[in-house]
């Protein structure tokens, strides 16, 4: 299941009832204090049974002891078995809400001196409320059969013994069943079975906090380490049990035949011994620490590299919790960028957004640095302040959020920008950055754009296409150089996609617009990079072949073992999945394998070579002919 809104009431700074929605990717932006970090651990009490609030979480601006955290989930299980192996479904038991999705509520007594107490699970749904037809859940076997014979439903054609079966079939009868959104409790009879079934479908929440400490004997980095002792013992579980066998008899044969020569000594004493045999598990004889170069233990390492490390562990262990109950996985970090060089900060989000792509994962994070607040699109961005006590959420889709986003953090990191570049999203940042890098080592006479942004004299704006004009109203004022890049999309001679957002900002001072010639930008890497890993790959260069959609459609096919196409691309979910993964693949990895000679190949018109000389000369306007950058 895919958690796809959080909603709190009552708890800590949240006092009235607050909505965020959540993607595959969020980040939660706002000053100190203003509430993130609690949205964090409203999830983390919510999904881990063990976990309750404390008795001063609830809001101090209210009297009301009560905390209600909810959380709605989409991609829902098919079927759930609750009746002695006869499946139903959520929808059947009328239990997911007016947009289809399921939405679960907990609410807590918080009124006691420490810690709160469960009152009750919900689900939040458009249930039935006409009279004798709203509390079919909570009703025995026996009372649905009175029930329906005191509403004169037909049970003929219904199996009896099956209470989902008699709970259709008196919803069945009724004329209108009055369907509103209501908190049906999920306690007694099915509902009580059908939450025990939900909950193993509950993703893995993995909380990574900010002020965590470092070491390699942290615990998250421990445990990862021990489970995998333990594997390894297991894997040898016979052998070491003949050899602790051998060893045991061999000890006993040595203690009684010392206790027998004890006893021609003195026999009283030898009396009194009684030879026993104690063994430790054998993963107690293991440690285990992490050293790098020269040995250096990674408790010696600079904070950065410890945290890395630390993040690391992190995740192996969360994986590994997901992997056992074979449910999603949510990765919420706090403060990513933390001790972190700017070199690694994008290292950071570029692993992050490969992470969410994963089916069956998202991650969340929160950050107060202008870098990765711009990194990620701003579909991506919530805005998280407080207005006259309240805290408010605003989502990047407003300008005012972009706006509130831009004061809080700032969109200039310093004085020194000389370029925004307004991409589509980070796969036009990765093959731009290694196509310049590919040509300026060539020596060709163009900047390189990763070494550009480094230096802090260019800011990648990725904008996410139809959003560009929000970003664009930010960035006035700044009597900066700006360019815009978008892909076409469509086929001639219908207009492009963007036509009319680049239009518009074609008019504005200091703006260059570029619309790419071919379909996009995976129309400029050369097939025959494709295809020294994938000799099936179908592509052929053409301007308009939809060159993401082929190369999934070939690693599919080279890793699925003979699934047809043709059955995948009735799943829009996992199509999509697979073309944004394929998309990350071409403009990284193959893009990195990409000639000046290819690129020239692929683009006979210069269309890139155009982009980056042109960019090249308002970042470096003084540079003469032959000059390289930095130089």
């Amino acid at each position: 299941m895919r958690l796809i809104k959080l909603k709190v009431t009552n708890f800590r700074c949240f006092k009235e009832h607050t909505v965020v929605g959540l993607d595959d990717i969020t980040v939660l932006i706002g000053k100190n204090d203003s509430g993130k970090s609690s949205l964090f651990d409203a999830i983390d009490i919510f999904i881990d049974e063990k976990r309750v609030p404390d008795a001063d979480d609830c809001c101090v601006h209210t009297n009301d002891d009560t905390v209600r955290l909810a959380c709605v989930f989409d991609s829902l299980p098919k079927q759930l078995v609750i009746d002695e192996q006869h499946p139903t479904d959520l929808a059947s038991e009328y239990l997911l809400n007016s947009d289809g999705n399921l939405e679960l509520a907990k609410v807590y007594d918080c009124s006691g001196k420490s810690k709160g107490k469960l009152k009750g699970v919900f689900a939040r749904a458009s249930h039935p409320t006409a009279d004798s037809f709203g509390d079919l859940l909570s009703l025995t076997n026996a009372k649905l059969k009175q029930r329906a014979g005191q509403l004169g439903v037909d049970l003929s054609t219904t199996n009896q013994t099956i209470n989902t079966d008699l709970r259709r079939a008196i919803w069945s009868h009724a004329q209108d069943l009055q369907c509103q959104d209501t908190d049906v409790e999920l306690k007694s009879e099915a509902a009580g079975k059908i939450w025990e079934q939900v909950k193993k479908y509950l993703p893995v929440f993995a909380l990574f906090k900010s002020d965590r400490p470092s070491t390699d004997q942290d615990a998250e980095a421990q445990d990862p380490l021990k489970a995998a002792i333990k594997e390894a013992l297991k894997a040898q579980e016979t052998a070491l049990n003949a050899i602790a066998e051998q060893v045991t008899k061999e000890v006993q044969e040595i203690a009684n035949l010392t206790v027998e020569k004890l006893r021609e000594m003195n026999p009283e004493l030898a009396k009194q011994l009684t030879p026993r045999i104690s063994t430790k598990n054998w993963d107690s004889l293991f440690s285990v620490s992490l050293t790098g170069d020269e040995d250096i233990p990674i408790n010696k390492r600079g904070s950065g590299t410890r945290r890395l490390v630390l993040l690391n562990f992190f995740r192996a262990k969360a994986e590994k919790e997901a992997e056992s109950r074979n449910t999603g996985i949510i990765y919420a970090i706090e403060e990513p960028e933390t001790s972190q060089h700017p070199n690694n900060q994008k290292l950071l989000i570029s692993a992050f957004e490969d992470l969410a792509e994963r089916a069956g994962c998202q991650v969340f994070l929160t950050t107060h640095t202008p870098m990765l607040a711009r990194r990620f699109a701003q579909t991506a961005l919530r805005y998280v302040a407080q207005r006259d006590g309240q805290t408010v959420i605003h989502d990047g889709r407003s300008d005012e959020t972009l706006s509130e986003i831009s004061d809080s953090l700032g969109v200039l990191p310093d004085h020194n920008i000389k370029v925004f570049l307004g991409v589509e999203g980070k796969n036009d940042i990765a093959f731009l950055t290694t196509i310049s890098r590919i040509l300026r080592d060539a020596g060709e006479d163009v900047p390189d754009l990763g070494r550009a942004e480094e230096e802090g004299h260019l800011v990648f704006v990725p904008m996410g296409g139809s959003n560009l004009d929000l970003w664009v109203s930010r960035l006035n004022g700044f009597n900066r150089r700006e360019f815009y890049l978008m892909d076409r999309d469509t086929r001639p001679p219908e207009e492009p996609k963007y036509h009319a957002i680049a239009e518009t900002l074609a008019k504005c001072p200091n703006c260059t617009v570029w619309t790419t010639e071919r379909k996009e930008m995976e129309n400029y890497i050369h097939p025959d990079v494709i295809k020294t890993q994938y000799p099936k790959y179908a592509g052929a260069g053409l301007e308009r072949e939809d060159v993401p959609t082929l190369f999934a459609q070939t690693v599919h096919e080279a890793s699925e073992g003979g699934v047809p196409w043709a059955e995948v691309i009735s799943d829009s979910e996992k199509v999509g999945k697979k073309v944004s993964n394929a998309k990350r693949r071409l403009n990284s990895e193959f893009a990195a394998m990409m000639t000046p000679e290819l690129l020239t190949c692929i683009d006979a018109k210069n269309e890139v070579r155009g982009w980056l000389k042109a960019i090249g000369s308002a970042i470096n306007p003084e540079e003469t002919n032959g000059q390289k950058q930095g130089e």
